[in-house]
């Protein structure tokens, strides 16, 4: 009697081990064959998914499960962070999470990108595209994660309030330069624009925006530092680049 018992409990034991062998082979068979990414923006789909999925074993569900909940995550330039999220066996979803950047400056053979208080949130050697380029500042050294060094720290709040109404607008501008006396310059292009002192750049922008098709396939110099949306007289031109 105890020895059926002993053999009941053996083959209990048995199909036990087999079913948990037969469910680690199914879970090791399951690939990743769909990827959606999310909140991308500097990155398409197709290079995050080249990044976080390089290979064949990358792909499969359970090593992909264990690796997001065990290891660190995989450090991707302008990425704060991402969180895989598994829709299925075969599916997931990647959420972005990047640092936002309203411009670079150029230092010691680097690009050095800030954020919008000011810190230096990513250095790299090609330039982003879609981030202006900042030039005419004057700052001392530079180090990662810290503030932008700026001799005259108004400036920045100027330049987050031009690369915020660039942004409402969804201009792209090449360079934003500043002059010894806070003038401002644009860079689209061929088009070189003069906006002055900082002085109602909302609707010098909003004009500008206006005129960007008019503008297309043309080089000069446009001048809106004395425009006034209130004042008919103050208007603009377009000079040809000396």
């Amino acid at each position: 009697m105890q020895g059926a018992q002993k053999e009941k409990k053996r083959k209990i034991q048995v199909a036990a081990a087999l079913m948990i062998l037969l469910a680690l082979i199914l879970l090791l068979s399951v690939r990743i064959t769909k990827v959606e990414v999310t909140g991308n923006w500097q990155y398409t789909s197709e290079e995050i998914t080249e990044i976080l999925f390089p290979d064949k074993i990358s792909r499969n569900t359970l090593f992909c499960f264990l690796k997001d909940r065990l290891r660190e995550h995989v450090q991707i330039p302008f990425v704060e962070d991402y969180d895989i999220i598994f829709r299925g066996p075969g599916q997931v979803e990647v959420i972005l999470y990047e640092k936002s950047v309203v411009g670079y400056v150029s230092y010691m053979s680097s690009y050095m990108y800030f954020d919008k208080d000011g810190i230096i949130v990513e250095s790299a050697n090609e330039a982003l595209p879609g981030v202006p380029l900042v030039t005419g500042l004057k700052f001392g050294q530079i180090v990662l994660y810290q503030k932008l060094p700026l001799e005259n720290e108004e400036i920045f709040r100027e330049i987050l309030n031009l690369t915020q109404i660039l942004s409402i607008y969804r201009m792209m501008v090449d360079r934003i330069q500043y002059g010894d006396y806070g003038e401002i310059t644009l860079f689209l292009g061929d088009i070189e624009v003069l906006l002055g002192n900082g002085g109602n750049l909302n609707s010098k922008v909003s004009e500008l925006n206006d005129m960007l098709p008019q503008l297309k396939g043309r080089s000069g110099v446009l001048h809106l530092e004395d425009y006034d949306e209130s004042d008919i007289r103050a208007g603009y031109t377009l000079e040809p680049r000396s």
